[in-house]
């Protein structure tokens, strides 16, 4: 099985064959900003685990680009960053449907014994690690939220 770095190379090199523009502009932009965080003081290479996080940072990027794109009127930006959005999901594993995240922050809420909002900073503790990568952290920290508070 190829490492997430071997398959992203992989795909840059098909991008370029197929002149696909997205494509090819989106890999390369994932390919510097893994190439900058292994670069930081202090960094390795990184894993699979530590592209996906890399990943999962574009993605949250984009997704804020959208909804000030849209606020300001330019939906053809908002569209290109919603294109941009889809190529990078691929390499992220497959994402949770919001049956599996509401089941999975039941379990957390029970394993942890909340009682209501305030114990939202524990629950989140126990929920993200075990998410990482199949939701994001916007939607667990909303999911969390509204489930403890219809416990109060």
């Amino acid at each position: 099985m190829a490492t997430l770095k071997e398959r992203i190379d992989a795909d840059l090199k098909d991008a370029m064959r197929s002149k696909s523009e997205l494509s090819l502009s989106v890999l390369r932009m994932l390919k510097s900003a893994v190439k900058y965080k292994e670069v930081e003081p202090g960094a390795s290479a990184l894993d699979d685990a530590g592209v996906q996080q890399v990943i999962a940072t574009l993605i949250k990027q984009r997704r804020d680009s959208v909804e000030q794109f849209k606020s300001g009127g330019r939906p053809e930006l908002a569209e290109k960053e919603e294109q941009e959005i889809s190529v990078l999901q691929k390499y992220l594993p497959q994402q949770l449907t919001p049956q599996e995240l509401t089941a999975a922050v039941q379990a957390a809420i029970s394993e942890v014994g909340a009682q209501g909002p305030k114990d939202m900073g524990a629950v989140m503790k126990n929920v993200n690690p075990k998410l990482q990568g199949r939701a994001e952290g916007k939607a667990i920290s909303e999911e969390v939220k509204s489930q403890l508070s219809k416990m109060s």
